[in-house]
């Protein structure tokens, strides 16, 4: 590795592979897709995955960036919750959320998450190019 190249960008949601694997099953099934990180209404606080066309973002909504070419978004009442953390997309047995496209495959998703280091924290907190 390079000590002059800059630091890789740290994530503020990533995928394991099985979600990887998923996410190219649904895309190749339902075309575009996007994720959104259930508040804990009818499936818990599920990330749950919908069409992209059938699904409205709002003003409240907050990117937290993407994983496998598909925009992953929760509330920004959540994401002051989530904030400290990365949220780590993946996939286990069982049923998906009764309204995710993950409903049916045999699989679903399921949210981990790592609290990020100092150092991490820092360059989130920094202005873009700082």
């Amino acid at each position: 590795m390079d000590p002059a190249a800059p630091p890789a960008p740290v994530e503020r949601v990533v995928a394991t592979p099985a979600a990887l694997a998923l996410i190219e099953q649904l895309k190749a099934r339902h075309g575009p897709i996007l994720f959104h990180q259930s508040g804990g209404c009818c499936d818990g606080s599920s990330p749950m995955c919908y069409p992209q066309d059938d699904f409205m973002t709002g003003p409240d909504d907050v990117c937290l960036g993407s994983i496998g070419g598909v925009a992953f978004y929760m509330t920004s009442s959540q994401f002051a919750y989530w904030r400290h953390t990365q949220v780590i997309i993946d996939v286990v047995a069982g049923m998906g959320g009764m309204f995710s496209l993950d409903n049916g495959t045999g699989q679903r998703f399921l949210t981990r998450s790592r609290v990020f280091t100092d150092a991490e924290a820092k360059a989130l907190d920094a202005p873009p190019g700082a």
